[in-house]
């Protein structure tokens, strides 16, 4: 992949550190964008079921008295009666849009940090070019040219109002923390990658799911810069304070936290790693590499758990989510639910897809060999109540891995 642009010291500690003084959030003035459905609530577009006149590619726009342009990727056979998932990607410092959309020397694997593949056509992406090649958002106009971007793109695209998303890296990484801070209820989860309040934070009392990602040898952002804007989203979120592991230095590893106690909707995840200033760091290496690295995978486990997933009807379902990990292992808690009638008992079923075991499983009973995993109730957590949930957890061995889960209820 391509080198990044570093931020120097100063510049990030005191010329960025504006305020952003924008316009109010997105209302319903222009093609049917609202403010933000209700937590979990689809809300859909004016540009459902019309014929598109956007295509993938460059676009100009005004914003504040200024041409600002983005780049747009529509999904291959885009449908207009499909509510898309809306990803703005950010560039750093130096960066442009264009390195964000081609993915640099990794490619179509590192296009959009990795999510445009993770994505399989599932999602509508943008990459902003920032003034400047970065994102100062002098008087919120950063700001603005986000909510006139969606303001174009939903007016004329089908998306899904409540699954909006933005992520950047360094001073990318600035702006999505920015959006978080004044558009709370715009967007639906911000992932974070080396971080720091470059872009200013207007408002920032309100909840929104929040990831960060940090190396613990960054010497342009220090990790501690990354850790003041996870702790402000730890506050809103009514997450359990904590201070979460991180990696030794020299473990050339990275350890991944969900914080307890948060509001229901509104997680916070931390991930730190032993490496420097990048966003594609690579276990057992100090290199940095868009093909390899699993930061991708954890910033598309993050925000596809906000999907909009089909009542269960009378049975139940299940999901996966790892909650801790380390070099060699990690920790996961699934959730079984109950559909609209209440369960008696439930038995949740999953092939490995890379050989991990399980070594402790807690609140369920485990058969099966090999890939093949059944878990089923204990006796006193087998009953549900109608749309109701239980939860049961394990370690394992190997690289952490969410496979499609089965549950099956008496």
């Amino acid at each position: 992949m391509s080198r990044h642009s570093s931020l120097l010291a100063a510049l990030a500690v005191a010329a960025l550190l504006v305020l952003t003084t924008a316009r109010p959030a997105l209302s319903g003035d222009a093609g049917g964008a609202t403010a933000s459905a209700e937590l979990g609530t689809r809300a859909t577009t004016a540009g459902c079921g019309k014929t598109p006149t956007l295509r993938s590619g460059t676009h100009s726009i005004q914003s504040s008295g200024k041409n600002r342009s983005f780049i747009l990727r529509l999904p291959d056979n885009y449908r207009s009666d499909t509510p898309y998932r809306l990803i703005f990607g950010f560039h750093w410092r130096g960066g442009t849009a264009a390195d964000v959309d081609s993915g640099g020397s990794s490619g179509y694997p590192w296009s959009f940090y990795g999510l445009r593949q993770l994505s399989n056509n599932g999602a509508i992406f943008v990459a902003p070019q920032g003034l400047n090649n970065g994102w100062a958002n002098t008087n919120g106009e950063d700001v603005t040219f986000v909510d006139d971007m969606i303001r174009l793109i939903e007016a004329d695209l089908c998306v899904d109002t409540s699954q909006r998303f933005a992520t950047g890296f360094s001073y990318g990484g600035g702006m999505s923390f920015s959006l978080a801070c004044s558009r709370a209820t715009v967007f639906r989860a911000v992932a974070v990658f080396s971080g720091a309040q470059l872009s200013g934070c207007s408002g920032g009392t309100q909840p929104i799911a929040y990831l960060g990602l940090h190396g613990i040898g960054d010497t342009v952002l220090d990790i501690s810069l990354g850790r003041s804007l996870r702790d402000r989203f730890v506050r809103n979120n009514g997450c359990t304070a904590q201070n979460p592991p991180e990696p030794s230095p020299g473990s050339r590893s990275h350890i991944v936290t969900a914080y307890s106690g948060c509001r229901d909707g509104y997680p916070v995840v931390w991930a730190a790693y032993d490496n420097g200033h990048t966003p594609a760091p690579v276990d057992g290496t100090y290199t940095d590499n868009g093909v390899t690295t699993w930061t991708k995978t954890e910033v598309w486990k993050f925000f596809s758990q906000f999907g909009s997933t089909p009542s269960p009807g009378g049975g139940c379902t299940a999901t996966m989510q790892t909650v801790n990990s380390w070099s060699g292992g990690f920790q996961s808690t699934v959730t079984v639910r109950a559909g609209d009638s209440a369960v008696n008992g439930w038995t949740v079923s999953w092939t490995w897809p890379g050989g991990q075991t399980i070594s402790s499983l807690w609140n369920g009973v485990r058969s099966g060999s090999g890939a093949a995993v059944t878990v089923r109730n204990e006796s006193y957590n087998g009953s549900i109540a109608a749309n109701g949930t239980t939860t049961f957890g394990f370690t394992a061995g190997g690289v952490p891995a969410t496979p499609a889960l089965s549950c099956d209820a008496s």
